[in-house]
């Protein structure tokens, strides 16, 4: 009996297995993971695309230059020096000479030693009472420190100084006038300044 029921549940068998369902197919190992990173990169842009966009802040207004402090400069202290004026006979006649003078357009120069022999220091004044030949006048200064001398150059013309002594404590002033010619001459003259008397020696 059993012989005959062996073929039978062969033949079924055989039947049943040939009308089944086909296998599921296997997936290549690297086809399933190319897989899962595409879908982590696309669940990637998908969250940066749901997020909010960020909102710049408004520009802030630039804040405008504060002007700088405007400087005033202080007046300039100028020095005055004194200033010795002739007698009033000899200002009066001096036609408006009182002025600095023009050496450099007066005419020929004169050497004129300035000598100090008061022992003390000594200011000179001078003037140049009268326009000369070249139409010039006006005034020089000097100082003398004490027995100092000096050479200075000055035109023809009538001629005034005035000296102020400060020595042996005491204060001194001196006047004195004299003329140099038109003359050429290389001589050198001399103002000769002492406590009792102020002196012109020509050559």
């Amino acid at each position: 009996m059993l012989k005959r029921i062996f073929p039978i549940l062969l033949v079924l068998a055989v039947f049943l297995t040939a009308c089944g369902a086909p296998a599921a197919p296997t997936m290549n190992p690297a086809d399933v993971q190319n897989t899962a990173v595409s879908a982590a990169w696309t669940m990637v842009a998908a969250t940066e695309i749901a997020k909010p966009t960020a909102t710049l802040p408004p520009p802030t207004e630039a804040a405008s230059p504060t002007p700088l402090p405007t400087f005033t400069p202080e007046p300039l202290l100028i020095p005055t020096l004194p200033v010795f004026l002739p007698t009033a006979t000899t200002a009066a006649s001096s036609g408006g000479c009182l002025h600095p003078l023009n050496v450099a357009e007066a005419g020929f120069l004169h050497r004129i030693r300035l000598e100090n022999q008061t022992g003390g220091d000594v200011t000179v004044s001078l003037n140049l009472t009268q326009k000369n030949s070249f139409g010039q006048c006006g005034s020089l200064g000097f100082s003398l420190k004490k027995n100092g001398s000096t050479i200075v150059n000055i035109p023809a013309g009538s001629w005034y100084a005035y000296v102020w002594i400060k020595a042996k404590n005491k204060e001194i002033a001196h006047d004195k006038s004299w003329y140099i010619g038109d003359s050429k001459s290389d001589d050198l003259l001399r103002l000769v300044i002492k406590i009792e008397t102020l002196s012109f020696v020509g050559p």
